[in-house]
């Protein structure tokens, strides 16, 4: 994808096959192959549409599932696809996965406007609505993340579909949250220094303590020049979404 205005990093969509990955540090990438069969990888999983285009994407309920919402945007003829065009594979590793879905609609939030992301980035994500569940209530993620949860500097986890490794979920197990900024709307975005190329668009930025796995955001934007991005906040204070109007 192309980049951006300068103070924003690049889409984290994928594949884009360039000779640098963005989001990853030339000569220092972290990123390594997990199995899909454990928790958290095993909630997360590949999200595709018929016309080719692939991201990353978890589950947050047995039927729903959390995405960057450009992951679903035509830049030509300038609209969203048609959600039943959209498949989940959850679990998927090479020519496996755990289970199938189409999705049946999807929900992003008003304000979101996929061409002009410097101004509201921090709104690109969107849920899923699958057309049957796909796991059990305990396999999926829960949204339970609280802002009094957050401190700084806080050790995360990044991993997802990412361009050179498309077929395979790779991920950069020792990073960090190293900040909070906003985009141009004042929307709030995570930033982190994982490394995570085209392709992890929809990851969920994680954490673990004592009770397990928890997401503190959804993967949008890789920089362009060093390893990191930045993530929307996904948090147990919920905000108002609205269908997408097809």
């Amino acid at each position: 994808m192309s980049l951006l205005l300068p103070a924003l990093p690049a889409y984290a969509e994928g594949p884009d096959y360039r000779t640098h990955l963005a989001g990853v540090t030339p000569f220092a990438d972290p990123r390594q192959r997990v199995s899909t069969t454990q928790a958290p990888w095993s909630a997360i999983g590949r999200v595709q549409t018929e016309l080719g285009s692939r991201c990353t994407g978890f589950l947050i309920s047995p039927v729903l599932v959390e995405t960057a919402a450009h992951c679903l945007w035509l830049t030509q003829p300038q609209r969203f696809v048609q959600p039943s065009s959209v498949h989940f594979l959850r679990a998927y590793s090479g020519d496996k996965f755990t289970a199938h879905a189409r999705v049946v609609r999807f929900i992003v939030p008003p304000g979101y406007a996929p061409n002009k992301e410097s101004l509201s980035a921090g709104l690109d994500h969107a849920t899923l609505v699958l057309d049957h569940p796909v796991a059990r209530p305990d396999e999926a993620f829960h949204v339970s993340t609280t802002p009094d949860d957050i401190k700084p500097g806080m050790a995360v986890v990044l991993g997802g579909y990412e361009q050179n490794m498309p077929d395979v979920i790779t991920a950069d197990l020792h990073c960090h949250m190293t900040g909070l900024t906003h985009d141009r709307s004042g929307n709030p975005l995570f930033s982190h220094d994982c490394a995570g190329t085209h392709g992890s668009s929809g990851a969920p930025l994680l954490y673990q303590d004592a009770s397990g796995w928890h997401v503190l955001g959804v993967q949008v934007l890789a920089s362009s020049a060093h390893a990191g991005g930045q993530a929307v906040p996904l948090l147990n204070s919920p905000g108002g979404t609205s269908e997408d109007p097809q």
